[in-house]
C-alpha cells in the first residue's frame, strides 16, 4: 500500500503545497514544476490568441445607418481572408445576410459584429439586411 505522501507528491496543485503529508523536498519539486510550466502555458496561450488576431489577411469595416449599409460596396483583395466589421448605428437590429458569401449574422442595434469571409475568387458578392431588404443592400467586390 502506498503512503499518503506518495499519492500527493504527484499532485502539482496549490492544495498539495499546504498538505502536512508532503516533505519539504516534494513541495520544492511541485513549486519548480509550476515555475517551469506557468510561463510555458502563458506563452502558448499568447501564441494561440495572436493566431486569432492574424486569422485575416485584410480588414474592412462598414456601418448600418438609417437601415442602409455604408459604404454599400466594399472592395477587398481576391484570394485573401477578410475580417469584416459591421457597426450597426441604428437602434434596431439588422441581419447581414449573403447567400453568395454563405454568411448571416444578426447585428444588434448600437453594436458591432465581426464576419470572416473568403478567400474569395475575383467577383461580386451581394449581401443585404434581411430586416430592411428594400433599403439595406450592398456588395463585396473581390479584385
Amino acid at each position: 500500500m502506498s503512503s499518503p505522501s506518495s499519492k500527493l507528491s504527484t499532485t502539482a496543485g496549490l492544495a498539495a503545497d499546504r498538505s502536512p503529508y508532503l516533505t519539504k523536498e516534494t513541495k520544492m519539486k511541485t513549486t519548480h514544476i509550476r515555475s517551469v510550466f506557468a510561463p510555458l502555458s502563458m506563452g502558448l496561450m499568447a501564441l494561440a490568441f495572436s493566431g486569432l488576431a492574424a486569422a485575416a489577411d485584410f480588414e474592412a469595416a462598414m456601418s448600418i445607418k438609417n437601415h442602409q449599409f455604408e459604404p454599400a460596396e466594399i472592395k477587398v483583395p481576391a484570394n485573401k481572408r477578410v475580417r469584416l466589421t459591421v457597426h450597426n448605428q441604428d437602434a434596431t437590429p439588422e441581419e447581414f445576410e449573403s447567400h453568395d458569401l454563405n454568411r448571416e449574422k444578426v447585428v444588434p442595434g448600437g453594436a458591432k459584429a465581426v464576419i470572416f469571409i473568403g478567400p474569395l475568387k475575383p467577383g461580386r458578392y451581394a449581401f443585404m439586411g434581411e430586416y430592411n431588404a428594400a433599403t439595406a443592400k450592398g456588395a463585396v467586390v473581390a479584385e
